[in-house]
C-alpha cells in the first residue's frame, strides 16, 4: 500500500471514530480533551461535530493552520509529561470525550508514552467517557469499543468508561 493510500485510509478512520464517539457522548456531560493538536484538522472536526462542548487541546509546540487553532483559554502547550499531572482541577470538569493522536516517528517512544498515558488521563474522564486513539491506551474500567466497519483493526482504538 503506498504511503498516500495509507494516509488517507488513517485519516478515513480517524473521522469515522470520531463520528461514532460524538454520537456515543450525546448523554454524557463534560468537555472534549484533543491530544495533540498537529495541523488542527481533527480539532476542527471536532468542533463541528460538538460546536457546544469545551474543547481543550494539548499540543507540545501549537503550529496549527490559524483557522485551526483554539483559543488561548482552551490551548495547553508544553509537553504532555510536564502539563497532564495535575491539571484536572484546572479544567473544572471531567471530559466526555478524549482524543489522542500522539504517535511519532519514534515507535519506542511512542509506546512509552502511551503505557505513561493512559493511567493520567484516568481522573480527567467522565463515567461514560469516550477515548479514541491512534495509539492503544488503558484506562481502569475501560472497556474496549466496537469500531466503525470500515476500519481495520489497530488502525485506531476506542475504549468506553464505565458508567
Amino acid at each position: 500500500m503506498s504511503r498516500l493510500d495509507s494516509a488517507i485510509r488513517r485519516l478515513e478512520a480517524q473521522r469515522a471514530c470520531l463520528n461514532r464517539a460524538a454520537a456515543m457522548i450525546k448523554d454524557v456531560p463534560g468537555i472534549v480533551l484533543e491530544l495533540g493538536l498537529g495541523n488542527g484538522r481533527t480539532y476542527d472536526h471536532l468542533k463541528e461535530l460538538l460546536p457546544d462542548r469545551r474543547i481543550v487541546v494539548f499540543e507540545r509546540k501549537a503550529m496549527a493552520h490559524p483557522d485551526s487553532m483554539p483559543p488561548a483559554e482552551n490551548l495547553i502547550e508544553g509537553d504532555f509529561r510536564d502539563t497532564i499531572p495535575g491539571i484536572a482541577a484546572k479544567l473544572g470538569e471531567q471530559a466526555a470525550l478524549m482524543h489522542g493522536d500522539i504517535g511519532s516517528g519514534d515507535k519506542a517512544d511512542t509506546l512509552a508514552l502511551a503505557e505513561w498515558l493512559g493511567p493520567m488521563l484516568q481522573p480527567l474522564a467522565a463515567p461514560g467517557c469516550m477515548i479514541v486513539s491512534d495509539q492503544r491506551l488503558t484506562l481502569a474500567g475501560g472497556d474496549v469499543f466496537p469500531l466503525p466497519g470500515m476500519v481495520a483493526d489497530g488502525r485506531y482504538h476506542m475504549l468506553r468508561l464505565q458508567s
